[in-house]
């Protein structure tokens, strides 16, 4: 039996975490791209073809049923609810077998994410008190995690794995929480016949996860049933991908021990059977016995790591890109200089970049002081302060909520560039804080 944090433990800890902060490092480099040309498309000779490109309509049809919806629609309520699926999962995970499974480990991220999100609230909040332009106080509450561990990549060794996994599980409960506000506060009036038939669906859901049934044709098929009912409910259709994530199971079909004892078996029987000499092609009894192997590999993996690992590159790589293509355009000229001086953009801007550190790193120390957690190893105050300028970067989430907060365009667009200009800001001050700091010579967990 090999101790829970052996050094092989560890090591295998360490590579799976830096496969991913690797993946999302360079998606944030994608995302990036497509920001600077929709801005550019946006301001350009052609920006009539940009703006008129996603307001065309795409419709299917179903018998009697047609669900009609703008590209710009398709892409912020469709295939952003698998984004927020793929979150949902995340979510999950850390607090089944992650970094937010153990409370002891969870209580300095948790700290970190309230402040993180209560001060830019309250912030925006004091500055928007009319009417009007109230409802964007949830806007400064996110962070990218997508654009804030891109930016802990371009540090090196001066960055301990520590923090890049306090900055993790900080913005996973971020995300939980912007989940929340959205779900709450940022509801269009309530349809009662879908939202019951959407409950339906999750409790069936709910009961086939208690079942043992693990076919990914049941919940995908039900997913998508579960987000038309949503869609239909009034509560907007990306919180479907959050609930199916809640019902996708964690447990394989078939346990280790037994896929180990099967596979060696499968292997024997391959080994027997395999020609001899070099023949290109494979006889019966070898061809079945891969046949197994791949079906015992399928049956081995619970399906929530399955659809992760299988979505995670489709989302970080084309649905968010395609997200920021589509919502980051903003016609400059027509804004002109009061996009960043009105109540709106200052609210954000003050919000993400002082809010958001302020946030993180008192309420860090309040939790420290009242001694219920302390530092993780190789982290030092000056880890916090630079990850709390980098949790200032709001950019996904935040313009994902000020389409939700704001139907009027010019608000919009005013909230959009303030969310823009405010993660430009963060990042540099965080970048200039944390190169500040000693190389680290070995990421200790």
């Amino acid at each position: 039996m090999i101790p829970f944090w052996s050094n092989e433990m560890l090591e295998r800890t360490r590579n799976r975490f830096n496969q991913f902060f690797k993946t999302t490092a360079s998606s944030s480099t994608i995302l990036l791209i497509t920001t600077i040309i929709a801005l550019i498309w946006s301001n350009s000779h052609l920006s009539q073809i940009y703006f008129d490109l996603w307001e065309n309509h795409l419709s299917i049809a179903l018998g009697s049923y047609i669900l009609s919806k703008t590209l710009s629609h398709w892409i912020n309520d469709g295939l952003m609810a698998i984004f927020f699926l793929i979150i949902g999962l995340e979510i999950k995970r850390e607090f089944m077998v992650g970094e937010l499974s153990e409370i002891k480990d969870a209580i300095l991220p948790f700290f970190a994410a309230i402040g993180g999100m209560g001060i830019p609230a309250l912030i925006y909040i004091y500055l928007n008190q009319q009417e009007t332009t109230f409802s964007g106080w949830g806007i400064p509450m996110a962070t990218d995690i997508a654009f804030a561990l891109g930016i802990l990549s371009l540090l090196g060794n001066k960055i301990p794995l520590s923090l890049k996994v306090f900055l993790t599980a900080t913005a996973i409960i971020d995300d939980l929480g912007a989940i929340f506000v959205i779900a709450i506060f940022y509801t269009n009036q309530i349809a009662i016949t879908p939202l019951l038939i959407a409950i339906q669906i999750f409790l069936i859901l709910v009961f086939a996860n208690r079942l043992g049934v693990k076919r990914p044709i049941v919940y995908s098929t039900l997913g998508i049933a579960l987000w038309l009912a949503v869609l239909s409910s009034g509560l907007h259709a990306t919180i479907a991908g959050v609930l199916l994530a809640i019902t996708v199971p964690a447990r394989s079909k078939l346990n280790p021990q037994k896929f180990i004892t099967d596979s060696l078996t499968i292997l024997e029987s391959f080994e027997t059977s395999a020609p001899a000499n070099d023949d290109i092609f494979l006889n019966k009894l070898c061809i079945d016995a891969i046949s197994n192997l791949e079906e015992n590999i399928a049956q081995v993996e619970p399906l929530i790591q399955k659809w992760e690992r299988e979505l995670h590159n489709f989302t970080s790589f084309i649905i968010i890109p395609l997200f920021a293509l589509v919502n980051s355009g903003v016609n400059l000229s027509q804004t002109g200089i009061s996009s960043l001086t009105n109540t709106i953009s200052l609210g954000i801007i003050t919000g993400l970049v002082l809010g958001k550190p302020i946030g993180i790193t008192f309420f860090s120390w309040l939790a420290i002081k009242l001694k219920i957690a302390s530092l993780p190893q190789g982290i030092t105050w000056k880890h916090i302060v630079g990850v709390g300028f980098l949790g200032g970067i709001g950019f996904t989430m935040s313009i994902f909520i000020s389409s939700l907060a704001f139907k009027i365009p010019n608000y919009i667009s005013n909230a959009k560039i303030g969310v823009i200009t405010a993660s430009i800001i963060s990042g540099i001050i965080g970048i200039m804080i944390l190169k500040t700091l000693e190389p680290v010579t070995e990421n200790m967990m």
